[in-house]
């Protein structure tokens, strides 16, 4: 008879947590990472960027920073490649350069992709010397992906957002014509390309706080100078033009 009943007993145990673990709360799922966007308003057509914070959370913050300030808003795309990428986030429409903020260590080795339709940091031959620029890939640009850190070649560049509306938009500014103009010795579209204002979506765009905003323009550089940009096409690789290549 004890036999019995203590039997019993042990069989309820299992019930008896099933039953316990029931009544607890079900663990929460890890709350999404919430993915800014920005949009921005050219003088040939808009498109919007959708941000990888959990990606790549510096140049995320950075490039937010200057669209809260108000920085891109008058700044044009002074680089059209087409076939590879459009380039702007520095130049004025006079093609002055705008005084930016410290630079920003890479985040190449995020693991995302240049792509088409990717947005990532423009920079010089330091790795770490990122500031306002950035570009759109026209096409899938893996060869700017990151490979090492031995040196700036294969760091790559940092990918850290994508065109998630407009990327029609892009394109037409990819066919524009291009000339020397200013410092450069080519690849200015003709016409100048401008941001007229670029902001996050969902907030209050604050009131301009005139010129002093985004600080002095900096002196234009040399024609010789390659301040932040994306790489040439390869050595011995035909650059691409509107009647050679198409984007992917």
């Amino acid at each position: 008879m004890f036999r019995a009943v203590l039997a019993s007993v042990f069989l309820a145990l299992p019930v008896a947590a099933l039953a316990q673990q029931a009544a607890r709360p079900a663990a929460s799922a890890p709350a999404a990472v919430e993915h800014p966007r920005v949009v921005m308003h050219t003088t040939q057509g808009d498109f919007t960027l959708e941000l990888f914070p959990e990606k790549a959370p510096k140049s995320v913050a950075n490039f937010l920073q200057y669209v809260r300030d108000g920085f891109y808003d008058g700044t044009v795309f002074h680089r059209v490649v087409d076939g590879y990428m459009v380039q702007g986030g520095l130049y004025s429409r006079d093609l002055t350069q705008r005084r930016t903020r410290a630079a920003i260590p890479s985040e190449a080795d995020n693991g995302l992709s240049n792509l088409r339709g990717t947005v990532a940091v423009a920079r010089g031959t330091d790795a770490n010397s990122g500031t306002s620029q950035f570009f759109v890939n026209l096409v899938d640009n893996r060869r700017l992906d990151y490979v090492s850190n031995q040196s700036g070649m294969t760091w790559g560049f940092a990918v850290f957002g994508k065109v998630v509306a407009g990327m029609d938009t892009i394109d037409k500014i990819a066919k524009l014509p291009t000339r020397p103009q200013g410092p450069f010795v080519g690849d200015v579209p003709n016409p100048l390309v401008i941001i007229d204002s670029a902001s996050v979506v969902g907030e209050d765009k604050p009131a301009p706080a005139g010129a002093a905003t985004a600080g002095p323009p900096a002196k234009a550089a040399p024609a010789t100078a390659t301040p932040a940009k994306a790489p040439e096409p390869k050595k011995g690789e035909k650059k691409p033009t509107a009647t050679s290549s198409k984007p992917a």
